[in-house]
């Protein structure tokens, strides 16, 4: 998938044979899509030792073609109007740099249908949104060797339990406020935001969601302050303390232009904020959300096109999104990694002995001029991607390579990495005596 940018068995397979292999892998009942998900962590792990990371979990809706005669198994999305299956993933990111580190795990499901019982008078563990507590418990065992975890997420994961219950030392929650909830003492969350000074202004850049949202640059203003929300009325989970202490940083765009919505986010953090400098850091790493919705834009309609594919069954087509979203990770990590400033390894993507063909192809692809020169440490990310660029057709000057580039050397790179292996299994067979 990283290799052919689709999700598409026949481009994927090559050749008729290569399809019915690709068919039977995703149809095999000894292939899950939880098995898949676990293997999203695989490299994560060590990528985050000693950083800080942000751990962004969100998820997205994937719908696929249907009619009423052909359903597909597939369970209701996108409010019941159309038929698919959900990705809910976590991604680790750099807190300083922004880079990806990899994916940390996840779900991927499609619905059985409507549940008729209403969502408040189901306990947590039966609700979907259970999803978003899970997950951050998940992110501990992945990500222990980082030096400190941030779980970041938008207002769907604004719920009690896990204010209450996943934080713990160096493991971090930021959400965007859903709920204007109670606080101790009286008074309301939203209520109290207003009330906080002005700590600043600043200009911040909004990136681009959708046509009806483009890029643009939003003046904001900025409060924060402590406060202490309490435990909903309706929480079933009476073992959970009656209060949790947060901070609230709220940020309110000025004078907004006539035609858009204007910028305003509540954000709730366990994270202690002593200045207005660290309130602008609980913003700046907010912003950074932008990662996952470019994995789900990569996954479907900017790259990989999952939504076009038109396997028969939901089974099949839960596996394929698990599949999907591990390949569009990679691709963000591989076009990322091209400038080196996060000094990532090569082994975050690439299997040891695919680092070695990579090292066997370096010296045939650098030229004679020093920007010709592969001056990334050897086994870093970047002088990876600097060969696979080179594969890919770049000639070291005028813009750095891009996605197209990216995806035309891995195109290059594994039929000469499986040529190499397969050469290398000859030469041990002619030893055998």
């Amino acid at each position: 998938m990283v290799v052919r940018k689709t999700v598409c068995l026949r481009r994927l397979g090559g050749h008729r044979r290569g399809e019915e292999r690709a068919g039977r892998f995703f149809a095999n009942p000894k292939v899950t899509a939880a098995g898949i998900v676990v293997g999203w962590s695989d490299r994560t792990g060590a990528a985050c030792a000693g950083r800080h990371v942000l751990a962004i979990q969100d998820t997205s809706e994937a719908k696929f073609p249907t009619t009423a005669q052909r359903r597909r198994g597939l369970g209701p999305v996108k409010k019941g109007k159309a038929y698919g299956v959900l990705v809910h993933a976590m991604v680790a990111v750099d807190a300083a740099s922004g880079s990806c580190l990899g994916l940390v795990g996840g779900d991927v499901w499609s619905r059985d249908g409507v549940n008729p019982t209403p969502h408040r008078q189901r306990p947590l563990a039966e609700r979907e949104s259970m999803r978003w507590v899970a997950t951050a418990q998940q992110a501990k065992q992945v990500l222990k060797s980082a030096a400190m975890v941030t779980v970041v997420a938008d207002r769907e994961a604004d719920i009690y339990s896990s204010w209450a219950s996943v934080p713990a030392t160096n493991f971090h929650l930021l959400t965007r406020a859903m709920s204007d909830r109670l606080l101790a003492g009286g008074g309301t969350l939203f209520a109290a935001a207003a009330q906080f000074a002005v700590a600043g202004r600043c200009k911040i850049e909004l990136r681009a969601h959708d046509p009806a949202h483009p890029k643009r640059t939003a003046v904001v203003e900025l409060r924060y302050g402590e406060v202490r929300i309490c435990r909903p009325r309706d929480e079933t989970d009476r073992s959970l303390p009656p209060t949790v202490l947060l901070w609230l940083v709220e940020v309110c765009e000025v004078d907004p232009p006539a035609e858009v919505e204007p910028l305003h986010w509540r954000l709730l953090t366990t994270h202690e904020i002593t200045d207005t400098a660290g309130a602008w850091q609980i913003v700046g790493w907010y912003q950074l959300r932008w990662v996952i919705e470019q994995l789900f834009r990569v996954m479907k309609s900017q790259g990989l096109q999952l939504e076009d594919s038109q396997l028969c069954s939901a089974e099949r087509l839960v596996k394929l999104a698990a599949a999907a979203t591990k390949a569009a990770c990679i691709d963000i990590q591989l076009t990322q990694g091209r400038d080196g400033t996060d000094q990532m390894p090569a082994s975050n993507i690439f299997s040891e002995p695919e680092i070695e063909t990579l090292e066997a192809l370096n010296p045939t692809l650098e030229g004679s001029t020093e920007r010709q020169q592969n001056l990334h440490p050897v086994a870093s990310l970047a002088w990876a991607a600097w060969i696979i660029a080179r594969l890919g057709g770049w000639n070291c000057y005028y813009k750095p390579p891009g996605p197209i580039t990216m995806r035309r050397g891995m195109e290059q790179f594994y039929p000469i990495h499986r040529g190499r292996q397969l050469e290398m299994m000859l030469k041990q067979e002619v030893r055998i005596p």
